[in-house]
C-alpha cells in the first residue's frame, strides 16, 4: 500500500444498514472486498480508493449529501448486474455532457451513481 498523498481523497465512508447484504451486494456486482471491524463497521477494498460502511452514519433522503460516482467499462451490462443484485434503479440510463450514467440506491439505501463513456456512432450501428 503506498503512503497517502496530501489533498487527495484518501479514503469513504458511507451509512450502513444492513452487513450480509451490503458485501453480498458488492462483492457481486464489483468484486469489492471486505474486512469486518465488528458488527457496525465494515471496510472495503478494490474500489480503487477504500473505504468502510459505518452503522453510525445515517442515510439521508435521495439528492442529499455526497454522490459517489463510480465508472463502468460496460454501462448496460453493470446497469443489468445492479438491477440482477436487487438494487432499487433511482435513474435509468440517461446521456449528459461527456458520458451517460445511472442512480440506483444500494442495499442502505445510498444513492450511487455509475457512469460509462458516451456511445459513439459504431456502437449505434453495432
Amino acid at each position: 500500500m503506498s503512503a497517502p498523498k496530501n489533498n487527495t481523497i484518501n479514503y469513504i465512508e458511507l451509512p450502513l444498514t444492513n452487513n450480509d447484504a451490503t458485501k453480498s451486494f458488492y462483492s457481486t456486482v464489483f468484486d469489492w472486498q471486505f474486512i469486518d471491524y465488528g458488527p457496525d463497521y465494515i471496510c472495503f477494498n478494490g474500489a480503487d480508493v477504500d473505504g468502510g460502511f459505518n452503522r453510525d452514519r445515517q442515510t439521508g433522503d435521495a439528492g442529499t449529501g455526497a454522490l459517489i460516482v463510480l465508472f463502468a467499462d460496460d454501462l448496460e451490462q453493470t446497469f443489468s448486474a445492479v438491477q440482477s443484485a436487487g438494487a432499487q434503479i433511482h435513474q435509468e440510463i440517461y446521456e449528459f455532457p461527456g458520458g451517460r450514467r445511472f442512480h440506483f440506491f444500494d442495499p442502505n439505501g445510498n444513492e450511487i451513481a455509475i457512469w460509462g463513456n458516451p456511445l459513439t456512432e459504431s456502437d449505434s450501428n453495432g
